[in-house]
């Protein structure tokens, strides 16, 4: 599709015009964190530093209303009751704006698990569709950063509608999907000219930066050759904290609970996001727990990321490679680190 270019002046003005229609999240400095907030006068985009909180708040809020119930008394026969429930779809239009590409792919490992032959579930596929991503090329990394050894890059499209990358004086704008093809018709679009080129270099050179990515092609085997080591698991879990902020901040992360809260007659069911981190996470009404520990927690964890989900979807790693899990983690625990120790202990297996 055609590339544009808009300039940092006009990027405000932009969103101001979708701000009109749409709830627009953008990355802010929420006193010094980077996270995203709906748009507003008062809220300066930052868009030069990678956002620690990942945008799929957008499609899959922290906690939302599913229904709402009330139960009524049949006034001819008080024993009995009826409920009256409903739905409580989103209505709302929304833009994330600002997102990486890492951010962005993490949506489609959403898509995977949410909406596919055998379910669709409601909430997620209508804030997804209609919600449209524009995403920045990264022009930096950091060493965090390993989107190239799961399948992506820092220019990925993967999950976008628009990938805009920095460029002197403003952005190069390309359109993904015929969604974002239609915003590129906004006046505050200009023909990209040679913007177009410095965009493909910009990005070029980002990836050069990564260097060469790690093989983890064979890691969905290595992790479950060791899936019965607990002296591996014991090891790589020593430091875990087990405090969940790996999961919270992480783009692909989809796990949730499902609680009611009544008041009297009434009342509402919510779906809030839960973490296999923790000890409450798999706890049976009984009292049984099937992982009591923390190893058990966290290997369950990098085989969902590293092996489950490819086996279960389509053969992509459910890890988008931003490095949110390593960087905030308060024990420096690296989930490759880990993954690269799987496939060492599982060649040496295999030697013997």
């Amino acid at each position: 599709m055609a590339c544009k270019f808009i300039t940092h002046e006009n990027i405000n003005s932009w969103l101001e015009a979708l701000a009109k229609d749409h709830v627009v999240f953008v990355p802010v400095d929420d006193n010094g964190t980077v996270t995203y907030r709906p748009y507003g006068e008062d809220r300066k985009p930052v868009l030069d530093r990678i956002p620690v909180r990942s945008p799929k708040e957008a499609v899959f809020p922290q906690n939302e209303t599913l229904l709402t119930y009330k139960y009524d008394k049949n006034p001819e026969d008080l024993e009995r009751t009826s409920v009256r429930i409903k739905e409580t779809l989103p209505k709302e239009r929304a833009v994330v704006f600002g997102a990486r590409p890492c951010g962005a792919r993490g949506m489609t490992v959403f898509d995977s698990v949410f909406v596919n032959d055998r379910i669709r579930d409601p909430y997620y596929a209508t804030r997804r569709e209609n919600t449209l991503v524009v995403t920045i090329a990264c022009n930096a990394v950091e060493s965090t950063c390993f989107c190239h050894e799961v399948g992506s890059d820092p220019a990925d499209k993967a999950g976008s509608d628009i990938l805009l990358t920095p460029v002197e004086g403003g952005f190069a704008a390309e359109a993904v999907t015929e969604r974002g093809g239609k915003m590129l018709e906004e006046s505050f679009f200009a023909d990209g000219g040679d913007k177009c080129a410095e965009a493909e270099a910009v990005q070029k050179a980002t990836r050069e930066m990564l260097g060469e990515a790690h093989d983890f092609s064979n890691a969905p085997e290595a992790l479950l050759a060791v899936f019965d080591d607990d002296e591996f698991w014991e090891e790589q879990a020593a430091g875990c904290l087990s405090c969940g902020a790996c999961t919270y901040l992480c783009p692909t992360c989809y796990c949730f609970n499902i609680t009611d809260e009544p008041t009297g007659t009434t009342g509402k069911r919510l779906r809030t996001w839960d973490t296999c981190m923790s000890f409450q996470y798999t706890l049976e009404g009984s009292g049984h727990n099937p992982r009591t520990t923390k190893a058990k927690r966290l290997k369950n964890r990098v085989n969902h990321k590293f092996a489950y989900y490819p086996n279960t979807y389509d053969k992509r790693f459910g890890c988008c490679g931003c490095g949110r899990c390593i960087k905030s983690c308060p024990a420096s625990i690296d989930i490759r680190s880990i993954v690269k120790a799987a496939q060492a202990r599982s060649a040496k297996k295999e030697s013997k």
